[in-house]
């Protein structure tokens, strides 16, 4: 449910970073952070709790182009992973334009990555929305440790939908961007649709 700001001539965009827990979705924002132009991005916010944290912070691209004549600005947010925070999962997917699913890919994180899977699936049917529809992206990160399962079997496993899906190494900066890049596409091309 994207936002249209007219004064500012901005489509305003919510992505969200899903997974379990220590997968990488902090990794990934701290990155896109730094690697962002400071003067196209807003202030990198932490809500920290005892053993989880949600970060969120806006950007304005300068290459993505314009939808009908606006720019857009994308909101990033990351959820809890830890499972007892599923009360806060729920309200950061609440207007959620696009998913990026980080799953961990070491073997003994597989149960857990199915879980999370289940958990978006619900959450976001909570909120009126399908998975089968919306914008949605897979990345496959720690593809660097030799625990990763893999390529075909992780696979098999976690892509729902044909969805686009990315190899990562989140403390390196591979296939950070890809991502990003990957559900910022889907979501512009279902806005140029409405």
């Amino acid at each position: 449910m994207s936002f249209i700001n007219y004064a500012s001539r901005e489509i305003n965009v919510k992505l969200v970073y899903y997974g379990p827990g220590l997968c990488g979705k902090t990794t990934n924002l701290q990155y896109v952070y730094e690697k962002t132009n400071p003067n196209a991005k807003g202030k990198l916010i932490s809500l920290a709790t005892e053993t989880d944290r949600t970060l969120f912070f806006d950007f304005l691209p300068l290459d993505l182009g314009t939808v009908r004549g606006f720019k857009t600005r994308f909101h990033l947010y990351t959820v809890p992973g830890q499972v007892f925070y599923d009360a806060s999962r729920k309200l950061i997917l609440k207007g959620v334009d696009g998913v990026v699913f980080v799953a961990d890919s070491q073997e003994a994180r597989m149960d857990a990555n199915m879980e999370s899977v289940e958990n978006l699936k619900a959450n976001l049917e909570d909120h009126g929305f399908d998975l089968a529809t919306i914008p949605y992206v897979l990345q496959l990160n720690k593809r660097d440790l030799p625990t990763a399962v893999p390529l075909e079997e992780i696979l098999r496993a976690l892509r729902l939908k044909n969805e686009p899906y990315f190899e990562a190494v989140a403390v390196k900066g591979i296939g950070v961007f890809d991502t990003l890049k990957a559900c910022a596409k889907q979501v512009l091309m279902e806005l140029s649709r409405k």
